[in-house]
């Protein structure tokens, strides 16, 4: 007798529940729902140990310029790791890789917490490491999303797994704050090595699932091959679609982090104006940013999480993807427009939430998305060179036009904002392309079972 397909029987409860926020169908809420649990994890183990790597690295002498200079660093460690993930996805499935990869990490944490305890200089070596995590392990996972969904099913709900991101990211600093107190900063490690720990659980329970759904499809066991044996970075600049996905990645970022630069410089000149005409002492001054800075990311996080649980998935399915990728740089485009003709901290300061807000919601489902229509080996390999090294390269390409702006050629915070400008009209040309390529990839990709 044949199987009954799943659209056959009525919508659970759970299933209607999740329809009021994206087009979630009958079966589908327990994968998406792990799913969803899994990357809420991985992003509240980062933010709570953001705090720690503030404390280490800022303790030390000069530790704001080696902050900046570690970024830098960071892009040269990814030039090494990306091609070494890759050699070691050839040779492993992919339940394996990641289970071995975030193992890795996870270990990782109880020597920094020792080292921290023993008051050694680890300021760096964790920055570095927290930077390298926190690309490599979000991109692992999101290949795993593209690799069990179908480009339909991805962008149907990628928005709702995108949200576990969200507010995993709000959570992760909630409890840092509150932990921090109690166990103090370095205990924080252990923390996050405990919910990363969970998270890979969670990741067994999903990759299981996942195994013995495609094995009765199949009326057999399922065993899974090793991801392939290309080159990273060879495979993104052999193929004119992932190409155009670094373009857009490395312009975003690079737009993103100068407008970053724009808002600190003009936050700081206001605080200095304020000491200037007697408002603030000096002493007051660091209270002055970071409450302004508090309360910018609170507004920033906020309406990003509401774009992302109301707004995205239907941006998706009415507009698609080819429209949605291009989003976020208009709105850039207006923002920095008008940040260059009126460059005060009210505007910019709104700018930047624009901005942010719609980076962290739509830009970043979407650009999950992109790899929906592309090969298992393109997912895992290719997806670690746009999600890390590309990344990076973008804030090192910022970071040499501030230098050299500030530098060379004294740039003001208009000027910097019109570099902007023109950096958004390229990147929108880039999205529109990826956009159609992305178009044309999906009405031809095969849909079929992931093993």
């Amino acid at each position: 007798m044949a199987a009954t397909p799943l659209e056959a029987f009525p919508k659970s409860l759970l299933d209607r529940f999740l329809s009021l926020f994206a087009d979630v169908r009958q079966g589908e809420s327990g994968r998406l729902l792990l799913l969803t649990f899994n990357v809420f994890l991985i992003l509240t183990a980062y933010y709570a140990m953001k705090p720690v790597r503030e404390a280490l690295i800022l303790a030390q002498p000069g530790g704001a310029e080696i902050k900046s200079y570690s970024m830098a660093l960071q892009a040269l460690l990814l030039a090494v790791l990306v091609p070494a993930y890759g050699a070691l996805a050839g040779q492993l499935p992919r339940r394996r890789l990641i289970n071995i990869v975030t193992a890795l990490f996870i270990a990782c944490l109880p020597l920094f917490f020792l080292a921290a305890e023993q008051r050694w200089h680890v300021g760096v070596p964790f920055f570095l490491w927290i930077g390298i995590f926190s690309l490599m392990v979000i991109a692992q996972f999101w290949a795993y999303a593209n690799d069990v969904y179908t480009p339909d099913e991805g962008k149907r709900l990628f928005a709702l797994i995108a949200f576990g991101a969200s507010t995993g990211a709000v959570f992760g600093a909630f409890i840092s704050g509150q932990l921090i107190g109690v166990l103090g900063v370095n205990a924080m490690l252990l923390v996050a090595a405990v919910i990363l720990a969970g998270s890979l659980m969670v990741f067994n329970v999903i990759d299981l699932r996942e195994r013995s759904w495609v094995a009765r499809r199949r009326n057999g066991k399922v065993a899974e091959a090793p991801i392939g044996k290309g080159n990273a970075f060879g495979l993104v600049m052999r193929n004119r679609y992932l190409l155009l996905i670094a373009a857009l990645v490395v312009l975003l970022n690079w737009v993103n982090a100068t407008g970053e630069y724009i808002l600190s410089s003009i936050v700081q000149r206001a605080a200095e104006e304020e000491v200037a005409a007697g408002v603030l002492s000096r002493e007051q001054e660091g209270a002055y940013i970071g409450s302004f800075y508090s309360q910018y990311f609170q507004v920033v996080n906020i309406v990003g999480m509401l774009l992302q649980l109301f707004i995205v998935s239907r941006v998706v399915k009415y507009l698609g993807v080819h429209v949605a990728v291009c989003v976020l740089p208009v709105v850039a485009l207006g923002s920095y427009a008008a940040a260059a003709l009126l460059p005060s901290l009210a505007v910019v300061r709104w700018v930047k939430t624009a901005e942010n807000s719609v980076d962290y919601s739509l830009q970043n489902t979407v650009k999950q998305m992109l790899f929906l229509p592309t090969t298992r080996e393109e997912k895992y390999k290719a997806k670690q060179v746009t999600d890390s090294f590309v990344v990076r390269a973008g804030d090192v390409l910022s970071s040499a036009t501030v230098f050299i702006g500030t530098s060379w050629l004294a740039l003001g915070t208009s000027q910097f904002a019109w570099i902007n400008v023109v950096l958004v009209a390229v990147w929108l040309i880039v999205a529109i392309l990826v956009g159609r390529e992305f178009r044309r990839r999906a009405e031809h990709a095969p849909i079929g079972e992931t093993a």
